[in-house]
């Protein structure tokens, strides 16, 4: 077992995997920028140093000065949470070279999984049923409008770097491709440095269903059944479910296996979670693997009673897993809790938390890093929390979702609660009737 392991990351994420290391008894070291000085991850954290100043690019993406600080502390492992350098296949790399265990993917790995046109190729290979479309990333427009004219509108351009719905483009009709081709081009070179794209065939009203997959460095893997991502904005997630109200134990079996199938093909080493688009007939197709642990982890957590980030540091410390494929026997749901103004088209709403009341009770849990006069910076992302209620069904889990979310108060900034309460009454949302289309008819009422 590591003795001392360095977190390359902030907010909640840092938190959550120093709560892990202390129960386990392995030291921490916290990076932090200047922006983040007072947050928790730092005053929990066995040891801290700052890396630089606010911005990403200064600070949480800077290879040599996260290795610089793993090295005057002298960790012997590196955990990325999720984000920032968590999927970055040369710092995976860098981390090898300087004999410092990166608790994630290799950097081989990675790169297989990472690009998302060389993933499906690779999951075609492997057998997985992926999405019809572009063997490869498409060099022209030209050849981009032949192939959708042979595959049929509507379609789906994705940039082959993207990620968090950059670069995507539905497209419906043939006169709406070459503008989308233009314009998905420019942000994917804008957010990634690369503007390679792929197309497949628009999956229409889908479901996006994850299936959370561990793998050691014995080649084994196994999954720990489904997540439901469906309920997303512009292809962010707001909220998630354990187990999926879609599915059933047949599709569930087939879903497992072939999760267990990508993991074993690429022979992956780690906690990573392979993702499908599910259509209204039940059929599934790989959409993408993300190489590392979930913001939605904790709801895994709780319907199989398993610590996910431990399960991560036991397989980098070289130790097998079980092998064994879980079924949840609970419902969990989590609602990510958000700086933003719902009623304003969700703008960040960064600031000081004047007052914070964190809800409590059986079966509540909140993964957080904010406190009572805490500042939320604007640099970052904007989630400042997770809910997560788990309860035998999920008409209890929802009612106590309901509950959770009017006992949570915070003020001095704007935050998606008052969204996820109007949420949990939405009639479609209680029946488990929804797609990731939800989105585009759900009315916010404005707060008061």
């Amino acid at each position: 077992m590591f003795k001392k392991i360095l977190i390359a990351n902030r907010g909640e994420i840092a938190l959550r995997v120093i709560r892990t290391c202390r129960e386990i008894g392995v030291k921490t070291v916290a990076v932090y920028s200047t922006a983040d000085a007072e947050s928790l991850h730092v005053r929990f954290a066995d040891e801290a140093v700052c890396i630089g100043p606010a911005p990403s690019s200064e600070s949480y993406l800077k290879m040599s000065a996260i290795l610089a600080a793993a090295e005057i502390t002298n960790a012997d492992a590196i955990h990325p949470g999720y984000g920032f350098l968590a999927e970055n296949a040369k710092f995976s790399k860098l981390c090898e070279e300087h004999n410092i265990k990166f608790i994630g993917a290799t950097a081989e790995m990675i790169n297989k999984m990472g690009d998302k046109a060389s993933a499906r190729a690779t999951m075609k290979a492997a057998g997985v049923p992926t999405i019809p479309g572009s063997d490869g990333i498409l060099e022209t427009y030209e050849e981009t409008e032949a192939l959708a004219n042979k595959m049929g509108y509507p379609v789906m351009l994705k940039a082959t770097a993207g990620g968090g719905g950059k670069g995507m483009r539905a497209v419906w009709k043939k006169e709406d491709l070459k503008p989308a081709w233009e314009s998905a081009r420019q942000e994917a070179f804008a957010c990634f440095g690369n503007d390679g794209m792929y197309m497949e065939k628009l999956i229409e009203e889908p479901r996006h269903i994850e299936i959370q997959v561990v793998g050691d460095s014995f080649g084994k893997a196994c999954h720990l059944s489904e997540r439901d991502c469906s309920i997303q904005r512009r292809h962010q997630k707001l909220t998630e479910e354990a187990p999926s109200p879609f599915m059933t134990p047949q599709l569930r079996k087939k879903m497992g296996e072939a999760a267990v199938k990508a993991a074993e093909y690429i022979a992956y080493e780690g906690a990573g979670t392979v993702e499908f688009l599910v259509d209204k007939h039940k059929n599934f197709y790989f959409m993408e693997m993300n190489t590392r642990i979930q913001v939605e982890h904790p709801i895994t957590e709780q319907v199989i009673d398993h610590d996910l980030i431990y399960e991560q540091i036991k397989v980098a410390a070289g130790i097998p897993i079980s092998g064994k494929n879980y079924i949840p026997k609970l419902h969990s749901i989590e609602c990510r809790i958000n700086a933003e103004d719902p009623s304003n088209d969700f703008r960040p709403s960064p600031g000081k938390i004047t007052t914070l009341h964190v809800p409590g009770g059986h079966g509540v849990r909140v993964d957080s890093h904010v406190y009572a006069g805490y500042t939320i910076p604007p640099n970052y992302d904007s989630m400042i929390a997770k809910l997560i209620t788990t309860a035998q069904t999920r008409e209890e889990a929802i009612s106590k979702m309901r509950r959770a979310l009017d006992e949570f108060v915070i003020e001095g900034v704007k935050t998606t609660i008052p969204f996820h309460r109007q949420l949990m009454d939405n009639p479609d949302y209680i029946s488990g009737n929804y797609t990731t289309k939800f989105m585009e008819d759900f009315e916010i009422n404005p707060e008061d």
